[in-house]
Order: C-alpha cells, then sequence, then structure tokens
C-alpha cells in the first residue's frame, strides 16, 4: 500500500484574539502573523521513504481569514517543491460541496467540511477516497518525523488478520518529546481532584513497551493515525465532537464492530505551540465528555451497532464517559475558578458550560448515527471520482477568481 497523508492545519486571527466558537476552538491554531509549525513537519517529510501525496488541508477559526490563511499555507509548500502537495482550502471544498450535491449527498455537506476537528478530518477521509488510496495517515503539523521509515512502519501489519480473526484496519502509534517520553507529568493540582484526566491517559500509554506490539487500545492519536480503506470507507469521524475527535473514533470504530490498534514501535514527535487557553480547552472536554456519554447512551437503542461502555475504554477515556462526568466537570470548574489566578473563565464554565454540554448533547447526540449511515454509501459513490480526481490531481486548476472575496478589481474606462 502507498498511503496518503493527510495533515489538517488550523490557522487563527493575529495573536493575542481568542475565538470563542464552539465549532471552531481548536487547540494550537497558527496565527496568520507567524510562522508557525508546519513547514518544520513537511521539513521532516522530505526524508521519508515512499512518500507520496501529501493533503494539507487549512482550517481557519474565522472566515473572514479563511484566504489569507491559504495563501499563508501555500507559501509555506512552496518551499518543498520535492513534495507531491494537494493544498485544500475554501476553492477545493466548494468543488466537493458541488460534487456531493450532484451525486445527491448534499445532506453530508455539514460533516465535510473546515469547521471543527471531525468535520476536517472527514474532508481528508474523502480525498484519500477520491484519490482511490487504499490507505491513509493523518499527521498533525506540530508532528516532526525522524525515522526515515515512518511510513513503511505506518503500513507493517494494516490489513492483516489477527488469531481470532479480526483484522487491524485502523492503528496508532503515539507521541514522544524530543527526549523520547511518551507520558505526560505535571504537578497534580487540588482543584482537579475530580478530574485527573492525565493518570488515566499514562495508564493507558503504559503498554506501549509490553509484548504484543500490536494491542488493542482505547486511546488514539490523530497525528499517528493509519486507516485501512476498509475503515475509513465505513467509519466517518463525528463532525459534532468538539475535542478529542481521535478518541471518539475508537469508539465509532467498535460501535461498527472494529477496533483501533496501538503499535509499539510506531510514534512520532509532538512540539505543540503554547496553548491558547486552558480554560476554553476545559470548556471543550466538559462539552467533549458530555456529548460521549450520552452518544453512547443513545446507541443502546440501536440495534445495528455493537455497545460500548465505560468500562471497556478504561482506565481512559473510561472514567469521563460515565453519568457522574457533568458534575465532576461542574465541581472541576468550581476548584479551578476559586483557585485560578485567571479563574473568571472557569467560573463561567462552572454556571453555564454544563447545562449547556447537556443541552448540546441532547440536541446533536443523534446527528452521527444518521450521518454516519450514510457514509459507506457516500465513499461508495465518491471513490476514484474522475471529476474530483482530476482536479486534486492538478490535471485541471480551480477558479479561484471565482470564490467570494477573490474578485479581481474592475477598473473603469
Amino acid at each position: 500500500m502507498n498511503p496518503c497523508v493527510v495533515v489538517p492545519t488550523f490557522w487563527t486571527r493575529r495573536r493575542g484574539r481568542v475565538t470563542e466558537n464552539l465549532l471552531t476552538t481548536y487547540d494550537h491554531p497558527t496565527s496568520i502573523d507567524e510562522e508557525g509549525t508546519l513547514g518544520a513537519c513537511l521539513r521532516s517529510l522530505e526524508h521519508v521513504e515512499g512518500l507520496g501525496k501529501v493533503v494539507v488541508i487549512v482550517a481557519a477559526t474565522d472566515p473572514r481569514i479563511e484566504h489569507t490563511a491559504e495563501d499563508r499555507v501555500r507559501d509555506i509548500l512552496g518551499d518543498y517543491p520535492g513534495i507531491d502537495t494537494l493544498l485544500f482550502g475554501p476553492a477545493e471544498l466548494g468543488s466537493l460541496h458541488r460534487r456531493l450535491e450532484q451525486v445527491e449527498f448534499a445532506d453530508m455537506i455539514h460533516g465535510v467540511s473546515l469547521v471543527g476537528y471531525g468535520a476536517v478530518r472527514n474532508v481528508g477521509l474523502i480525498a484519500a477516497a477520491v484519490l482511490a488510496s487504499e490507505a491513509l495517515v493523518f499527521l498533525d503539523d506540530d508532528q516532526i518525523i525522524s525515522d526515515t521509515s515512518f511510513l513503511e512502519c505506518a503500513m507493517e501489519g494494516l490489513g492483516a488478520s489477527l488469531g481470532d480473526g479480526r483484522k487491524i484496519l485502523a492503528k496508532t502509534g503515539y507521541y514522544t518529546d524530543t527526549e523520547g517520553r511518551y507520558q505526560r507529568h505535571s504537578e497534580p493540582r487540588l482543584a482537579d481532584m475530580f478530574w485527573r484526566g492525565e493518570d488515566g491517559f499514562n495508564d493507558a500509554l503504559s503498554i506501549v513497551d509490553a509484548p504484543p506490539r500490536m494491542r488493542e487500545t482505547p486511546v488514539a492519536f490523530g497525528g499517528c493515525l493509519a486507516l485501512h480503506r476498509d475503515m475509513f470507507c465505513n467509519v466517518s469521524f463525528d463532525p459534532w465532537v468538539l475535542r478529542g475527535e481521535d478518541i471518539d473514533y475508537v469508539i465509532n470504530a467498535r460501535m461498527h464492530g472494529g477496533d483501533v490498534f496501538l503499535d509499539g514501535e510506531w510514534s512520532v514527535i509532538h512540539k505543540p505551540p503554547m496553548l491558547e487557553s486552558e480554560a476554553l480547552q476545559f470548556r471543550q472536554d466538559v462539552y467533549r465528555f458530555v456529548y460521549e456519554q450520552r452518544k453512547m447512551e443513545f446507541a443502546k437503542s440501536q440495534v445495528d451497532l455493537r455497545q460500548v461502555t465505560p468500562e471497556s475504554l478504561m482506565p481512559y477515556p473510561g472514567p469521563f464517559v460515565t453519568s457522574s462526568v457533568t458534575w465532576r466537570a461542574m465541581a472541576t470548574a468550581l476548584l479551578r475558578g476559586i483557585t485560578s489566578k485567571r479563574g473568571t473563565g472557569y467560573l463561567r464554565i462552572a454556571r453555564t458550560a454544563a447545562r449547556d454540554a447537556a443541552e448540546y448533547a441532547r440536541t446533536n447526540c443523534q446527528n452521527y448515527f444518521d450521518f454516519q449511515r450514510r457514509w459507506p454509501m457516500l465513499m461508495e459513490r465518491i471513490w476514484g471520482d474522475d471529476p474530483l480526481r482530476s482536479l486534486f490531481m492538478g490535471e485541471r486548476r480551480v477558479d479561484r477568481s471565482a470564490i467570494s472575496g477573490r474578485f479581481p478589481v474592475v477598473r473603469g474606462e
């Protein structure tokens, strides 16, 4: 298999202007007036053996800067002419949406967009299908690859059958820092007594050094994730989960009879920029886990789905997808609000986020299942699609002057 590499990159307005939109609050967006991490990621890709098509998806926190962000990424890609890249921005998305309308999948457009982690990753899945890739590898723009055989390692075991008849159709590596450490460690805080996700996450990663090399896992890393065609053509990402779409994909795969495996010999160096706002990240987590718990409960009423329980997701994220997540979130927000120097954001979360997260979950938990049931049909229809494939392969060009905000200046005679 010659995998397609997909790199989502997220951009925001100038530093200091933080977005609070639910769907476009990202952990590490790059400011349009900064260099960012994408260049270093691409530089590390240059030396990877067997590198084929690299799809770079540009998402922005504000539609007013999406074309500026696209131009910034285009300039960065120009520094790496040896990499066969496809830049996927607003123009390509417009072409894709028009094609979905033509093939009678207009109802799927909302879940395949440049807004939100899950929808952006679905764009990557569709791009791989249009390019007829038998496998794809997701890489984040703040990752560095130090192993020239990175893709060879990614493909090892993918598609193979285990002794019990299961196939490895999705596998994740793991993140390390520059010193090779893969577990997170910080000083325990009293304010986090009900929200010690780091402990569970470290416990989940304790299997990295233990045999066998491939082991079923409750966690996944979206920046080091390999998917076989038989997985990504049948299971989509959830466009309504606000954060942690990679771990959510583990749940989605299990619901549909599959599993994600952790490869203890496949890793990537993670060099994330400074977090924009810890409070906003916590708010996203509150929405994420409340939504996840509701989604798993709703799935119990669906006779065609395999049941996924919090117990099966231990040690992480199991404790955060039980019915206790709401009161634990409120207690944590109050404790952080009282003890933090910037406690106002946490107190606001304590007042409204838990209630609003429950309403968000009630409103949207069925959406994913409606979307997912149509996904395999969409992927079968779009696989190797000639009009889109010729566009993505550069055989014809997108008329960017027809995009809103890109019309040429008309001067009077």
